[in-house]
């Protein structure tokens, strides 16, 4: 079964996660962001997930994280827990 690894920051606007991407575009850094504006507990953490199976996420997460490309910002991603910016590490 794959595997990856993820970063994500979780805002319930869509308005919150667009202005934070636009951030990231400039060169902001994403743990930092994550701190500061992350709903997720991960967000203490920088937004890292940590590793993962595919089908652990809700579907449109995971379609992200499996299919996108790795190491670029992706998003807002809409799930029932609000916004995210996603940003794969890796997968195997």
């Amino acid at each position: 079964m794959p595997t990856a690894c993820a970063l994500h920051i979780l805002v319930k606007e869509r308005k919150l996660a667009e202005d934070l991407r636009k951030r990231l575009n400039k060169g902001e850094d994403f743990g930092q962001l994550a701190k500061k504006y992350s709903t997720c507990p991960s967000g203490k953490n920088g937004g890292n997930l940590g590793e993962f199976y595919q089908g652990d996420m809700v579907k449109a997460f995971d379609d992200v994280v499996f299919k996108r490309s790795i190491l670029k910002v992706h998003g807002p991603v809409k799930t029932q827990f609000g916004f995210h910016l996603i940003k794969t590490l890796y997968r195997s």
